[in-house]
């Protein structure tokens, strides 16, 4: 299924992962103690820009900043719009 959103210019449209549920050992992390995710997939890429040429691609697996990106829902699901620049590494 193809979304319906492009990012412009240097943009990227990140799917944030799962945050952790349970610990190593078993013990079962509530709501208000999850930590923020900061690994995601690229769902979507903006073209660039005339000084930038874009690096990731979609289907990337990335690592951004904690504070990174604005939250977007979109079709019931929970995605991230943020700057190539706020990428920190593909994984």
């Amino acid at each position: 299924m193809a979304l319906k959103i492009k990012p412009l210019a240097d943009r990227v449209l990140v799917e944030p992962q799962e945050a952790e549920t349970k610990t190593a050992s078993g013990i079962y992390i509530p709501d208000s103690a999850k930590e923020k995710p900061q690994q995601g997939k690229v769902v979507a890429v903006g073209n660039g820009t005339k000084d930038h040429d874009m690096t990731v691609k979609v289907g990337d697996t990335v690592l951004y900043g904690k504070y990174s990106g604005s939250e977007l829902k979109f079709d019931g699901k929970d995605y991230l719009i943020m700057k190539e620049d706020d990428i920190l590494a593909i994984i």
